[in-house]
């Protein structure tokens, strides 16, 4: 990304920010498309009592990031002063890791607090994937002095805020299903 944003300010005088998303979650996030998210995945798994998979032990870890973060994100690069230009690439995410067996925890926690009669789903262990990064997380240091960048919102505030949306998409499909 460096190099292209270079080539681009000294080609055509043209500056530019690439930002390095970590795992964007929140409302209207498709749970059900191929390349769904393990967050919305998870969730409407548990909303149709479905067991969930985690690839692993369940301690690999994730720097999950709510879309209001992103987009928080997306705003400042927009806006950047040319301090901020001169470093063309930021990571955006929240800054702590979450691990997948956390993960699954806390949505079920936060179902629920939302679905009366809600009852644990099964979890179903499978083997590590081939070439899975064990860890992740992201350093995001440079855009908060460089860009302001201030997340609001952790994992639990992200999934207490998106949880609603995903809960109505759950109904809607079933409905749809029955008709």
């Amino acid at each position: 990304m460096n190099d292209y944003a270079e080539v681009f300010a000294t080609s055509y005088g043209f500056s530019s920010i690439g930002l390095r998303y970590f795992n964007v979650f929140g409302k209207r996030q498709d749970p059900l498309g191929a390349y769904a998210a393990v967050i919305p995945k998870w969730v409407m798994a548990m909303i149709r009592g479905e067991p969930i998979s985690i690839n692993g032990d369940g301690q690999t870890t994730r720097d999950f990031c709510f879309i209001d973060n992103a987009v928080q994100a997306n705003l400042l690069a927009a806006t950047a002063s040319e301090r901020a230009l001169a470093n063309p690439v930021y990571n955006i995410a929240y800054g702590a890791q979450t691990s997948l067996y956390q993960l699954s925890v806390l949505i079920k926690e936060t179902l629920i607090r939302h679905i009366s009669g809600f009852t644990e789903c099964p979890v179903i262990y499978k083997p590590f994937r081939e070439g899975d990064v064990r860890h992740s997380l992201a350093d995001i240091s440079k855009a908060t002095e460089f860009l302001q960048y201030r997340p609001t919102h952790d994992v639990s505030g992200g999934i207490a805020e998106a949880i609603s949306w995903y809960i109505a998409v759950a109904k809607n499909q079933h409905s749809s299903e029955l008709t």
